[in-house]
């Protein structure tokens, strides 16, 4: 009974793993969307838009070198997931005035994937 147990945990935790590397696959598949305008990774450089290194806790508005717009300096946004998938979905709905022109992303599993994907980035553009 007790190797059945074990077996089964054994097996639950690699499903696990695989669903979240499924999601971060999938997230960086989404990030192509993002790519011409974003940049990641330990040599991301601004682009169209900010880098999206660190954005998780990050306040709107305050990557260094990037012209933001007064409205997003001034929409007092801290990145969180909650927030990131309620812009994603039309940035421009959030924060009316934004230079962000992109349609957004309609669907929640692919927001999710996406923000799994980027929080990963840490300010250094390493993965945490």
């Amino acid at each position: 009974m007790m190797i059945r147990v074990l077996t089964a945990t054994a097996m639950l935790t690699a499903a696990i793993g695989t669903a979240t590397a499924q999601d971060l696959a999938a997230g960086a598949t989404a990030y192509k969307k993002c790519a011409a305008c974003h940049d990641v990774g330990p040599t991301a450089k601004n682009k169209v838009g900010p880098v999206l290194n660190g954005l998780e806790g990050r306040k709107s508005g305050t990557i260094e070198g990037y012209n933001y717009s007064e409205a997003n300096k001034a929409s007092g946004l801290t990145w969180d997931e909650a927030t990131f998938l309620d812009y994603i979905k039309d940035p421009k709905a959030k924060i009316p005035k934004t230079k962000m022109v992109f349609a957004g992303i309609k669907t929640e599993a692919e927001a999710k994937n996406l923000w799994a994907y980027i929080k990963q980035f840490g300010p250094d553009g390493q993965k945490k």
